[in-house]
């Protein structure tokens, strides 16, 4: 396997895009806009230049990484000779749906399909083409060129060679894959999303603020990051998402989304990337837009 295709060049398809380039291999990024193309092989070049000025790369690793990555618009060009695509769009079945059909149709027979979808059925996204044998999830975690894991997700019908050879494929790029079964929300996030949910609920319900929450699961329980800090990295609108998948799969009321949730996408807060979320980052945004003019 030496052609990789990566379709979205948002968070999650440039970071695959930049794993898959560093380890050696060809890659088209695919986006139908030139502009997020260009924003995504910029996120991309600042990625190595940070590895670069830490001392995890030499300048020739970036240089050649960036030399492994072609862009296109066009989606039949794009995988016209790809071994392996990988989808990374938006978290929206109806999308995801079309563009595996469409995928079926111009891609070589022996060519895999992956998702990087978070909670969508790989079952339901393989009945959309006439080869869900191989078709199978891919879901990295981000930010991909740090995260080591990869979820490995079977459809109903992939088949056991096309199994082994991603999990094969996700160890050469330094990842460590993780084989789970097609149900609401995987592993991760049927794991994960009641946390924040429940996370939201209690401020919701006015135990402690924003702050004291996180404090008490940072501290307390040692992780990393809040889950209100980690939901806003994530995008409200991505949490809502993908508890509204597991709430309908499962038909569970443990995984309905709190009402202030709820209420938030509605309002655009949806975190970082909306400048305000549980925190306010719009203070910061300013200050890349600021600095982007001088680099």
């Amino acid at each position: 396997m030496k052609n990789i295709a990566v379709i979205g060049a948002g968070t999650m398809g440039n970071g695959i895009a930049h794993v898959f380039a560093q380890s050696g291999f060809k890659v088209n990024l695919i986006d139908i806009s030139q502009d997020s193309l260009d924003r995504g092989m910029s996120t991309i070049g600042k990625n190595l230049d940070r590895m670069v000025s830490k001392g995890v790369i030499e300048e020739d690793v970036k240089n050649s990484t960036l030399g492994n990555i072609t862009t296109f618009t066009d989606l039949k060009n794009g995988v016209q000779n790809a071994d392996l695509v990988v989808e990374a769009a938006t978290e929206n079945l109806k999308i995801k749906l079309q563009i595996f059909k469409d995928l079926d149709e111009i891609c070589a027979a022996n060519t895999i399909l992956a998702s990087n979808t978070s909670s969508i059925s790989i079952t339901q996204i393989a009945a959309a083409t006439q080869r869900p044998y191989k078709v199978i999830g891919m879901h990295f975690m981000n930010p991909v060129p740090i995260m080591k894991l990869v979820e490995i997700i079977r459809g109903y019908s992939t088949s056991n060679e096309v199994t082994q050879t991603i999990m094969e494929l996700s160890r050469q790029l330094g990842k460590t894959p993780t084989e789970v079964n097609d149900y609401p929300g995987f592993v991760a996030n049927r794991i994960l999303m009641p946390m924040i949910n429940e996370a939201i609920e209690t401020l919701y319900n006015q135990v402690a603020g924003v702050k004291e929450i996180d404090t008490v699961m940072k501290l307390g329980m040692a992780h990393p990051m809040g889950p209100l800090q980690l939901a806003d990295f994530i995008g409200l609108d991505i949490c809502l998402s993908i508890l509204n998948v597991m709430y309908d799969g499962f038909k569970n009321p443990k995984y309905a989304p709190c009402p202030l949730l709820v209420n938030m996408v509605m309002a655009g807060k949806l975190g970082v990337k909306s400048g305000e979320g549980f925190y306010d980052y719009s203070e910061s945004r300013k200050a890349e837009k600021v600095a982007s003019q001088f680099s």
